[in-house]
Protein backbone atom coordinates (compact mmCIF):
# COMPACT_ATOMS: atom_id res chain seq x y z
CA UNK A 1 0.00 0.00 0.00
CA UNK A 2 1.23 3.51 -0.78
CA UNK A 3 2.88 5.21 2.19
CA UNK A 4 0.96 8.00 3.89
CA UNK A 5 2.35 10.93 5.88
CA UNK A 6 0.01 13.41 7.47
CA UNK A 7 -2.83 11.99 5.38
CA UNK A 8 -0.99 12.59 2.11
CA UNK A 9 0.67 10.13 -0.22
CA UNK A 10 4.39 10.92 -0.35
CA UNK A 11 5.99 7.66 -1.43
CA UNK A 12 5.82 4.89 -3.98
CA UNK A 13 4.19 1.52 -3.69
CA UNK A 14 7.23 -0.73 -3.54
CA UNK A 15 7.43 -3.15 -6.42
CA UNK A 16 9.08 -6.49 -6.75
CA UNK A 17 9.63 -5.95 -10.46
CA UNK A 18 13.00 -4.84 -11.74
CA UNK A 19 13.43 -1.62 -13.65
CA UNK A 20 11.27 0.58 -11.41
CA UNK A 21 14.41 2.51 -10.44
CA UNK A 22 16.99 1.57 -13.06
CA UNK A 23 20.50 1.98 -11.66
CA UNK A 24 22.23 0.04 -14.43
CA UNK A 25 25.38 1.24 -16.18
CA UNK A 26 23.29 2.09 -19.23
CA UNK A 27 20.93 4.25 -17.19
CA UNK A 28 23.86 6.04 -15.55
CA UNK A 29 25.33 6.70 -18.99
CA UNK A 30 22.06 8.21 -20.15
CA UNK A 31 21.93 10.49 -17.11
CA UNK A 32 25.49 11.58 -17.85
CA UNK A 33 24.52 12.29 -21.46
CA UNK A 34 21.64 14.49 -20.30
CA UNK A 35 23.97 16.39 -17.95
CA UNK A 36 26.44 16.93 -20.81
CA UNK A 37 23.58 18.13 -23.01
CA UNK A 38 22.51 20.71 -20.41
CA UNK A 39 26.09 21.98 -20.20
CA UNK A 40 26.20 22.30 -23.98
CA UNK A 41 22.94 24.28 -23.94
CA UNK A 42 24.34 26.61 -21.28
CA UNK A 43 27.49 27.12 -23.36
CA UNK A 44 25.49 27.98 -26.49
CA UNK A 45 23.30 30.45 -24.59
CA UNK A 46 26.33 32.12 -23.01
CA UNK A 47 27.92 32.48 -26.45
CA UNK A 48 24.80 34.01 -27.98
CA UNK A 49 24.36 36.46 -25.12
CA UNK A 50 28.01 37.44 -25.20
CA UNK A 51 28.01 38.13 -28.93
CA UNK A 52 24.68 39.83 -29.52
CA UNK A 53 22.76 40.38 -26.32
CA UNK A 54 19.33 41.86 -26.94
CA UNK A 55 20.25 42.58 -30.58
CA UNK A 56 20.36 38.88 -31.45
CA UNK A 57 18.37 38.19 -34.62
CA UNK A 58 16.56 34.96 -35.38
CA UNK A 59 18.60 34.47 -38.56
CA UNK A 60 21.89 34.88 -36.72
CA UNK A 61 20.76 32.62 -33.86
CA UNK A 62 19.54 29.94 -36.27
CA UNK A 63 22.80 29.98 -38.19
CA UNK A 64 24.96 29.74 -35.08
CA UNK A 65 22.87 27.06 -33.46
CA UNK A 66 22.65 24.95 -36.63
CA UNK A 67 26.45 24.82 -36.61
CA UNK A 68 26.46 23.47 -33.04
CA UNK A 69 23.69 20.87 -33.11
CA UNK A 70 25.99 18.24 -34.62
CA UNK A 71 28.40 18.52 -31.66
CA UNK A 72 28.63 15.21 -29.73
CA UNK A 73 26.87 16.53 -26.60
CA UNK A 74 23.87 17.61 -28.67
CA UNK A 75 23.92 14.68 -31.07
CA UNK A 76 23.89 12.12 -28.25
CA UNK A 77 20.46 13.27 -27.08
CA UNK A 78 18.92 14.45 -30.35
CA UNK A 79 19.84 11.23 -32.15
CA UNK A 80 18.00 9.24 -29.46
CA UNK A 81 14.70 11.09 -29.91
CA UNK A 82 12.08 8.97 -31.71
CA UNK A 83 12.04 10.98 -34.96
CA UNK A 84 15.85 11.21 -35.13
CA UNK A 85 18.38 14.05 -34.94
CA UNK A 86 17.38 15.83 -38.15
CA UNK A 87 13.75 16.13 -37.05
CA UNK A 88 14.81 17.30 -33.57
CA UNK A 89 17.10 19.94 -35.06
CA UNK A 90 14.35 21.11 -37.38
CA UNK A 91 11.98 21.49 -34.42
CA UNK A 92 14.42 23.66 -32.51
CA UNK A 93 15.38 25.78 -35.51
CA UNK A 94 11.71 26.25 -36.43
CA UNK A 95 11.02 27.68 -32.97
CA UNK A 96 13.85 30.17 -33.49
CA UNK A 97 12.75 31.08 -37.01
CA UNK A 98 9.11 31.65 -36.07
CA UNK A 99 9.69 33.36 -32.71
CA UNK A 100 7.70 36.54 -32.17
CA UNK A 101 7.69 38.42 -28.88
CA UNK A 102 4.36 38.05 -27.10
CA UNK A 103 3.37 39.21 -23.61
CA UNK A 104 1.66 35.85 -23.02
CA UNK A 105 4.76 33.81 -23.77
CA UNK A 106 7.13 32.51 -21.11
CA UNK A 107 9.90 33.24 -23.64
CA UNK A 108 10.45 36.93 -23.03
CA UNK A 109 13.14 37.16 -25.69
CA UNK A 110 14.78 35.04 -28.38
CA UNK A 111 17.46 33.67 -26.06
CA UNK A 112 14.78 32.43 -23.66
CA UNK A 113 12.98 30.75 -26.56
CA UNK A 114 16.18 28.96 -27.58
CA UNK A 115 16.74 27.77 -24.01
CA UNK A 116 13.18 26.43 -23.69
CA UNK A 117 13.25 24.74 -27.11
CA UNK A 118 16.60 23.05 -26.47
CA UNK A 119 15.83 21.83 -22.95
CA UNK A 120 12.42 20.55 -24.06
CA UNK A 121 14.25 17.99 -26.20
CA UNK A 122 15.23 16.17 -23.00
CA UNK A 123 11.52 15.54 -22.41
CA UNK A 124 11.21 14.25 -25.97
CA UNK A 125 14.25 11.99 -25.43
CA UNK A 126 12.53 10.51 -22.36
CA UNK A 127 8.88 10.32 -23.43
CA UNK A 128 8.68 10.97 -27.18
CA UNK A 129 8.00 7.31 -27.91
CA UNK A 130 4.61 7.43 -26.15
CA UNK A 131 1.38 8.20 -28.03
CA UNK A 132 0.15 11.68 -27.14
CA UNK A 133 -3.39 12.59 -26.13
CA UNK A 134 -4.56 14.11 -29.38
CA UNK A 135 -7.89 15.57 -28.22
CA UNK A 136 -9.40 16.83 -24.99
CA UNK A 137 -11.61 13.73 -25.00
CA UNK A 138 -8.47 11.58 -25.07
CA UNK A 139 -7.27 13.27 -21.88
CA UNK A 140 -10.62 12.83 -20.14
CA UNK A 141 -10.80 9.16 -21.14
CA UNK A 142 -7.15 8.25 -20.46
CA UNK A 143 -6.93 5.22 -18.16
CA UNK A 144 -3.30 6.00 -17.29
CA UNK A 145 -4.10 9.38 -15.68
CA UNK A 146 -5.28 9.88 -12.10
CA UNK A 147 -7.92 12.45 -11.16
CA UNK A 148 -6.54 15.02 -8.73
CA UNK A 149 -9.94 16.10 -7.44
CA UNK A 150 -10.57 12.69 -5.91
CA UNK A 151 -7.08 12.52 -4.43
CA UNK A 152 -7.49 15.99 -2.94
CA UNK A 153 -10.82 15.05 -1.34
CA UNK A 154 -9.08 12.04 0.24
CA UNK A 155 -6.26 14.19 1.63
CA UNK A 156 -3.63 12.60 -0.60
CA UNK A 157 -2.06 15.75 -2.06
CA UNK A 158 0.53 18.05 -0.50
CA UNK A 159 0.31 20.65 -3.27
CA UNK A 160 -2.41 23.07 -4.34
CA UNK A 161 -4.10 23.77 -7.64
CA UNK A 162 -7.37 25.11 -8.89
CA UNK A 163 -9.36 24.40 -11.98
CA UNK A 164 -9.88 26.75 -14.88
CA UNK A 165 -13.37 28.31 -14.82
CA UNK A 166 -15.55 26.87 -17.58
CA UNK A 167 -18.55 29.22 -17.40
CA UNK A 168 -18.98 32.94 -17.93
CA UNK A 169 -20.10 33.33 -14.32
CA UNK A 170 -17.05 31.43 -13.09
CA UNK A 171 -14.67 33.57 -15.15
CA UNK A 172 -16.34 36.74 -13.86
CA UNK A 173 -15.98 35.55 -10.26
CA UNK A 174 -12.30 34.71 -10.81
CA UNK A 175 -11.70 38.15 -12.37
CA UNK A 176 -13.40 39.88 -9.43
CA UNK A 177 -11.29 37.90 -6.98
CA UNK A 178 -8.10 38.96 -8.72
CA UNK A 179 -9.09 42.62 -8.55
CA UNK A 180 -10.06 42.42 -4.87
CA UNK A 181 -7.07 40.33 -3.73
CA UNK A 182 -4.43 40.22 -6.48
CA UNK A 183 -1.83 38.43 -4.32
CA UNK A 184 -4.12 35.80 -2.85
CA UNK A 185 -3.37 33.26 -5.56
CA UNK A 186 -1.09 32.98 -8.61
CA UNK A 187 -2.21 34.90 -11.68
CA UNK A 188 -2.89 31.86 -13.83
CA UNK A 189 -5.89 30.49 -15.67
CA UNK A 190 -5.97 27.29 -13.63
CA UNK A 191 -5.88 23.65 -14.65
CA UNK A 192 -7.83 22.75 -17.77
CA UNK A 193 -7.30 19.07 -16.92
CA UNK A 194 -6.83 18.12 -13.26
CA UNK A 195 -5.09 14.83 -13.95
CA UNK A 196 -1.59 13.38 -14.31
CA UNK A 197 0.40 10.17 -14.29
CA UNK A 198 0.82 8.55 -10.84
CA UNK A 199 4.62 8.95 -11.01
CA UNK A 200 4.30 12.69 -11.50
CA UNK A 201 1.77 13.12 -8.69
CA UNK A 202 4.04 11.33 -6.23
CA UNK A 203 7.01 13.42 -7.38
CA UNK A 204 5.01 16.64 -6.88
CA UNK A 205 4.08 15.47 -3.38
CA UNK A 206 7.75 14.88 -2.62
CA UNK A 207 8.75 18.29 -3.99
CA UNK A 208 5.94 19.92 -2.00
CA UNK A 209 7.16 18.23 1.21
CA UNK A 210 10.77 19.34 0.59
CA UNK A 211 9.62 22.88 -0.18
CA UNK A 212 7.45 23.08 2.95
CA UNK A 213 10.43 22.03 5.08
CA UNK A 214 12.62 24.84 3.69
CA UNK A 215 10.21 27.73 3.12
CA UNK A 216 9.65 30.48 5.71
CA UNK A 217 6.81 30.03 8.15
CA UNK A 218 3.48 31.00 6.62
CA UNK A 219 4.47 30.16 3.03
CA UNK A 220 1.60 28.47 1.16
CA UNK A 221 2.15 24.96 -0.26
CA UNK A 222 3.55 24.27 -3.71
CA UNK A 223 1.12 25.48 -6.38
CA UNK A 224 0.72 23.54 -9.63
CA UNK A 225 -0.51 25.61 -12.58
CA UNK A 226 -0.59 23.04 -15.41
CA UNK A 227 -0.56 19.27 -15.86
CA UNK A 228 -1.81 17.05 -18.68
CA UNK A 229 -2.83 18.68 -21.96
CA UNK A 230 -4.08 17.47 -25.31
CA UNK A 231 -2.14 18.11 -28.50
CA UNK A 232 -5.07 20.19 -29.76
CA UNK A 233 -4.96 22.38 -26.66
CA UNK A 234 -1.17 22.67 -26.90
CA UNK A 235 -1.56 23.84 -30.49
CA UNK A 236 -4.20 26.34 -29.34
CA UNK A 237 -1.72 27.74 -26.81
CA UNK A 238 0.89 28.05 -29.57
CA UNK A 239 -1.59 29.92 -31.75
CA UNK A 240 -2.18 32.36 -28.87
CA UNK A 241 1.54 33.08 -28.66
CA UNK A 242 2.57 30.91 -25.73
CA UNK A 243 5.90 29.04 -25.81
CA UNK A 244 4.12 25.67 -25.94
CA UNK A 245 6.41 23.03 -27.42
CA UNK A 246 5.31 20.16 -29.65
CA UNK A 247 5.84 17.33 -29.02
CA UNK A 248 5.35 17.94 -25.30
CA UNK A 249 5.61 15.80 -22.17
CA UNK A 250 2.43 17.57 -21.00
CA UNK A 251 0.64 15.69 -23.79
CA UNK A 252 1.61 12.31 -22.35
CA UNK A 253 0.90 13.25 -18.73
CA UNK A 254 4.43 13.34 -17.36
CA UNK A 255 4.96 17.12 -16.97
CA UNK A 256 3.74 19.87 -14.69
CA UNK A 257 4.23 23.61 -14.42
CA UNK A 258 4.72 24.94 -10.89
CA UNK A 259 4.26 28.55 -9.84
CA UNK A 260 7.47 30.40 -9.01
CA UNK A 261 7.05 34.21 -9.14
CA UNK A 262 4.12 34.29 -6.68
CA UNK A 263 6.34 32.84 -3.94
CA UNK A 264 8.63 35.87 -3.99
CA UNK A 265 6.25 37.74 -1.69
CA UNK A 266 6.91 35.03 0.92
CA UNK A 267 10.67 35.04 0.37
CA UNK A 268 10.42 31.44 -0.78
CA UNK A 269 11.04 31.42 -4.55
CA UNK A 270 14.76 30.72 -4.28
CA UNK A 271 14.09 27.84 -1.93
CA UNK A 272 11.68 26.30 -4.42
CA UNK A 273 14.27 26.73 -7.16
CA UNK A 274 16.80 24.97 -4.94
CA UNK A 275 14.44 22.03 -4.40
CA UNK A 276 13.75 21.67 -8.12
CA UNK A 277 17.38 21.95 -9.15
CA UNK A 278 18.44 19.40 -6.52
CA UNK A 279 15.91 16.96 -7.97
CA UNK A 280 17.34 17.65 -11.41
CA UNK A 281 20.89 17.16 -10.19
CA UNK A 282 19.80 13.80 -8.77
CA UNK A 283 18.60 12.81 -12.25
CA UNK A 284 14.92 12.58 -11.32
CA UNK A 285 13.51 15.43 -13.40
CA UNK A 286 14.08 17.86 -16.22
CA UNK A 287 13.50 21.45 -15.12
CA UNK A 288 13.01 24.44 -17.40
CA UNK A 289 12.91 27.99 -16.01
CA UNK A 290 9.96 29.57 -17.81
CA UNK A 291 9.74 32.71 -15.71
CA UNK A 292 6.52 32.89 -13.72
CA UNK A 293 6.25 29.11 -13.68
CA UNK A 294 8.89 26.39 -13.97
CA UNK A 295 8.34 23.31 -16.11
CA UNK A 296 9.01 19.95 -14.43
CA UNK A 297 9.14 16.61 -16.27
CA UNK A 298 9.72 13.33 -14.40
CA UNK A 299 12.37 10.94 -15.75
CA UNK A 300 11.39 7.42 -16.79
CA UNK A 301 12.10 5.01 -13.95
CA UNK A 302 12.47 7.70 -11.28
CA UNK A 303 11.36 6.33 -7.92
CA UNK A 304 11.00 2.82 -6.55
CA UNK A 305 7.43 1.92 -7.49
CA UNK A 306 4.91 1.48 -10.24
CA UNK A 307 1.79 3.26 -9.04
CA UNK A 308 0.43 5.78 -6.54
CA UNK A 309 -2.36 3.63 -5.13
CA UNK A 310 -2.56 -0.16 -4.82
CA UNK A 311 -4.14 -2.09 -7.61
CA UNK A 312 -7.62 -3.31 -6.72
CA UNK A 313 -8.13 -7.08 -6.81
CA UNK A 314 -11.03 -8.49 -8.75
CA UNK A 315 -14.31 -9.01 -6.89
Amino acid sequence: MAARAGGAVTGWLLSGETGADDLSAGAARRLSDVADYREAVADVLAGLAGRRGDRLTSADAERRLAARLSDPAFAMILSATPAGPEAAARRVLREIRTYRHCARSSAGNLTAMIRIALLAQIDVFWWGNLPAYQSDADVHDAADLLDLDGLRRDGMLLFRYRRQPTTLLGRAARSAERRAAPDRAPQTAGLRFACARPELIVLLNQIAADFAALAPRGTPPLWVTSLARSVSHQQHLRDLGYAAMLPSSHCVGFAADVEMTWFRQFGADRMLQEVLLERQEAGEVNVIDEGQAWHVCVRPGAGRALRLVPEQSGG
